[in-house]
Formats: structure tokens, C-alpha cells, sequence
């Protein structure tokens, strides 16, 4: 505070120029109040954000870590004359950029918490007061949402010079900050086009960094520069999924793989994403690891396909079709307290710790992704109550036929009002979905949709037949003979090695029935 001090007398518009002149920020403050208010605290004004808020997303990034990024990229001969960070934070990358690169002009950086620019902006007047002959480029610096910040102020002053978009944007996605009524989300589209069923299921939901992402790119692609980003894994394959349809012109496209439980305390697999601007499209990203820059695989696009490992990919594409079966999906009821059972001595017990009797007309084994970790499996370690034999089937006669089941579903009636799903509107009470004729085939080969491995199980009947839950994938058979067979087809390893080609194991769901779908293994 000793600037503030030896300038106590300066008014309003004479302490922004001296501080212009000494770290370059334009309009340290905004307005009068504030200089009003630090002039009335000086000597304990100290501005401390406040500690990381779901609400953004906010895994704000070291200095050792961030200038290790920008060391990285000058190494790689980026040297920008402009600068923007669009969720700058503390302002990490901002402070590394100025001890990296001796090229820059113009830093622009938006933050939505007010604080954290408070203390960005008393840590850059420290550090020029410190370098006093560090290369100063102007500097603005924005309290905004950055979902309506207008960036054309920006861009019309890059006027063809060397750009740098740099970041960490937030790590959340769009239900999350839903569910937590935030104000801190884009205007509501479904960005990604997702229709129908897909929509209602999740498969719109997205993360807020892939559309910050994307909106950067959509913003500044075509401009001379250079993109480096934070961002989820999940976040880099889709931008390259979707490069193919989006056509961006950006190439040397990277993947460098941090450690996020070391550097944020995140459990998330996350990575730095790397591209250059106004080049020629190129459709896949070489990934290699941050620390020790080995490389390991290249993902994206072989001809009309996606793969996770294209050399892998291309070794065992033949393999690439339609498969000869349909997958199904298992059972979802979204009611595990009272539809997933153990049985006891002479009944049943639910996961409210209640005893109480059933008809057994209506109780199947059921096995979750834990349970196919085996080659075989006949026995089932829970038990549910199946009240349809396919999606919309009328359950009140059924029902009606069977007091125990009725009365106990009636009791814990609620827990089945309070289904959150939409799909279950307008459908009959204690409905479930994911069930039709191939639930109730004797045999199956199955696989987990959670776990990472690849393996498939048989599944076969114990006196009745075993069905599935909804994080499992499965297809039925009405003979063991044929079941077999698959089984023994998709756990080829020339198979498995295909699947691994093209399967992303940093997904929430590496599993999935798309993927399933394409293995075409009557090629084997």
C-alpha cells in the first residue's frame, strides 16, 4: 500500500493515470467510490477472494503451473502481442504471459467475481513496482459475465497482430448450475442441437468450458494467433469430434495431459489443449503428457471415423461396422430405495432398512455394473420388483392381482411422485423404462456402461432369468449355445484391442450403446 500512501492526495482521475503509467492497467478504478473507499482503509485494505464456489467452477490455476504453460508455448516460438483470458481469475496465466512473453501490447482479461480482479490488479501494480524495466503493455480488465461480455471492443483492435487466447475455464456443466439456480450460465440454447429423447435423457447437458471454448474459437479462429486452454478431457474430444463438423481453421492441434488431483485437487481428467489459428483444418489432436512431454497417442478422425488411438485404430478397422445383434440397455425405475431388494428369511428388505413381504410374481434378479467384473455370473446379490413387461404397459390390474406388491408400492407412493425424469410423465404409476421382450431372455452377454474395462460377461438363469440394470449394456439369446459364442467372439483379443481404439476411458460413460454398436465382430 506504500503507492497508495506516497499518493494520497491524487484525485480520481489522476491516481488512474499514475497507475497506468506504473503497471498499465487502464481504469484501476472503475469509479470514484472505490479509490473513495480504499483511500478511507489504507493500511488494512487487503483483497482476499473468497474460496472456490461451485457456482463457477472455480479450480483456480497455480503459478507454478500456469507458467509452466506459458514457458511451454514460448518455447513452441508463440510470443503474443495481445492477450485475452476470458475467465482470468486471480489473473495466474495473466502474471506468468507477462514474464514469459516480451511481445505483448494489449492484455484483455473478464472475470465475473469482483474480488478476484481486486487482486489481480494490486498483484500486477506489485510486481511492476518490483520490475520496474519489465516490458508494461496496456492492460484492461473487466468485472462481466463473460456469457454477455461484447467482445467486438475487443477484436476490432487486434488489427492482424500476433493473438493469445489463454485459460482455465470453469469446470461444470450447464445441470449443475442449474440445479444451484445460478445466474452464471449462457443464455439458455441447446447449443449442441441434441433432439427428442436424447435431450430429456442428459445427452444435452453440457460443460460450461466447451462452450466458452467454443465460443473463443467461433470468436478469434480466423484471427493470426494461438488458443491454449485448461479444459476437461471429455471437453477436448468433443471440440475434436465436433472440428469435423465445425471446420474451424485451426491445426497442430495437442493434448497435454496435467495432473488435476495434484495441481487443482480435482478428481477430474483434465488437460491442456493447444491449437493455432488461421491454418488449414485439421481434424486430429496429438496427445502427449505435460510433465515429461512423451507422446502417447493421436485421437480424432480417420476417415469418416472417431478413434481415441488412430494408429491403433487403423490396424483394426475392419472390425468397424454394424453390429449383427442389438444392445440394449437395462432396467431404469430411478427409485433405488425401494426397488432394489435383498432378500431375507421369508422375505425382503429395502435400502430403508424396512422388512416386509412380496408375491414373488413380480421379482427378478437384477445385477449391476459391479457384478460383471466375472466371466459368469448366475446369481444375483439384489432383487427388484418388474411392474411392466414393456414401456407404457398399464400396471393397475396387474397389480391388483397381487396385495402384498400393491400395498408395499403404495406405501412408498411418493418416492415414485418424486421421480425427477420427464419420461415418466403422463405414464402410469410405478412405471419403469428400459424393459421389453429381450429383458426376460434366458441368456446375455453383458458389460458395465461405468467401469473402464472391456471384458464381457455371460449371464445365465438361476431358476429364473437375471435382468439388468440401467448402467449395464446387454444382448439377449435364447440359447446358451449362442451366447457363448458371442462371448467368445467379443473377448477375441484382436476385438478388444478395436474397442480400445476408439473407446475414451476419461469419459464419464466410456461405454456407451454407440460404441457397442459399431463393433461388428462377425468379421472375426
Amino acid at each position: 500500500m506504500s503507492f497508495f500512501q506516497e499518493n494520497k492526495n491524487a484525485d480520481f482521475q489522476e491516481i488512474n493515470k499514475l497507475l497506468k503509467a506504473q503497471c498499465g492497467i487502464v481504469d484501476f478504478f472503475e469509479i470514484e467510490n472505490d479509490y473513495t473507499q480504499l483511500k478511507q482503509k489504507i493500511g488494512i485494505a487487503q483483497c482476499v477472494a473468497c474460496e472456490p464456489r461451485i457456482e463457477y467452477g472455480d479450480f483456480q490455476t497455480n503459478r507454478t503451473l500456469s507458467l509452466a504453460i506459458t514457458n511451454y508455448l514460448f518455447s513452441k516460438n508463440i510470443n503474443p502481442q495481445i492477450l485475452i483470458e476470458p475467465t482470468c481469475g486471480k489473473g495466474s496465466f495473466i502474471l506468468s504471459a507477462l514474464q514469459t512473453f516480451n511481445s505483448l501490447e494489449q492484455v484483455f482479461g473478464i472475470e465475473i467475481q469482483e474480488t478476484y480482479l481486486w487482486e489481480l490488479k494490486f498483484e500486477l501494480l506489485e510486481y511492476f513496482l518490483k520490475n520496474k524495466t519489465a516490458n508494461k503493455p496496456e492492460i484492461h480488465l473487466y468485472h462481466h459475465n463473460i456469457f454477455d461480455f461484447d467482445f467486438q471492443q475487443i477484436n476490432k483492435q487486434i488489427n492482424g497482430r500476433e493473438l493469445l487466447v489463454i485459460g482455465n475455464p470453469p469446470w461444470v456443466t450447464n445441470a449443475t448450475l442449474s440445479t444451484l439456480n445460478s445466474k452464471n450460465l449462457p443464455t439458455k440454447s441447446n447449443f449442441k442441437n441434441v433432439k427428442g429423447i436424447d435431450a430429456i435423457t442428459g445427452k444435452g447437458n453440457f460443460d460450461i468450458g466447451e462452450y466458452i471454448a467454443l465460443n473463443m474459437l467461433d470468436l478469434f479462429a480466423k484471427e493470426k494467433g494461438n488458443f491454449a486452454f485448461l479444459i476437461k478431457n471429455s471437453v477436448i474430444k468433443n471440440i475434436v469430434y465436433e472440428q469435423k463438423r465445425n471446420n474451424y481453421p485451426i491445426s497442430n492441434l495437442e493434448k497435454h495431459i496435467i495432473n488435476a488431483q495434484k495441481e487443482f485437487g480435482a478428481a477430474v481428467d483434465a488437460s491442456l489443449f493447444v491449437c493455432k489459428f488461421n491454418t488449414t483444418p485439421e481434424w486430429t489432436a496429438k496427445e502427449f503428457d505435460f510433465y515429461s512431454s512423451k507422446s502417447r497417442v493421436t485421437l480424432g478422425w480417420v476417415n469418416n471415423k472417431f478413434a481415441s488411438d488412430t494408429e491403433k485404430y487403423k490396424k483394426y478397422q475392419q472390425f468397424d461396422g454394424v453390429c449383427p445383434f442389438e444392445w440394449r440397455q437395462g432396467i431404469k425405475h430411478d427409485c433405488a430405495k425401494v426397488m432394489e431388494l435383498e432378500r431375507i428369511d421369508g422375505g425382503f428388505k429395502n435400502a430403508l432398512n424396512e422388512e416386509f413381504e412380496l408375491e414373488e410374481d413380480l421379482v427378478y434378479g437384477i445385477l449391476k455394473s459391479s457384478d460383471l467384473q466375472v466371466d459368469n455370473i448366475d446369481t444375483p446379490r439384489k432383487y427388484t420388483i418388474v411392474t411392466q413387461k414393456k414401456i407404457g404397459q398399464e400396471t393397475k390390474s396387474i397389480l391388483a392381482k397381487l396385495p402384498k406388491t400393491r400395498d408395499y408400492l403404495e406405501r412408498h407412493k411418493n418416492y415414485f411422485l418424486q421421480r425427477k425424469s420427464s419420461i415418466y410423465n403422463g405414464k402410469p404409476m410405478y412405471s419403469i423404462f428400459g424393459v421389453g421382450d429381450y429383458s426376460f431372455k434366458p441368456y446375455k452377454v453383458a458389460i458395465s456402461g461405468l467401469y473402464k474395462q472391456t471384458k464381457f460377461t455371460l449371464v445365465q438363469p438361476n431358476g429364473t432369468v437375471l435382468l439388468l440394470d440401467d448402467t449395464c449394456y446387454f444382448i439377449g439369446f435364447d440359447t446358451l449355445e449362442e451366447a457363448q459364442a458371442v462371448q467368445s467372439s467379443l473377448n477375441n483379443p484382436e476385438i478388444q484391442e478395436f474397442i480400445e481404439s476408439f473407446m475414451f476411458t476419461d469419459s464419464k460413460r466410456a461405454i456407451t450403446k454407440e460404441l457397442l454398436m459399431r463393433i461388428n465382430f462377425s468379421s472375426n
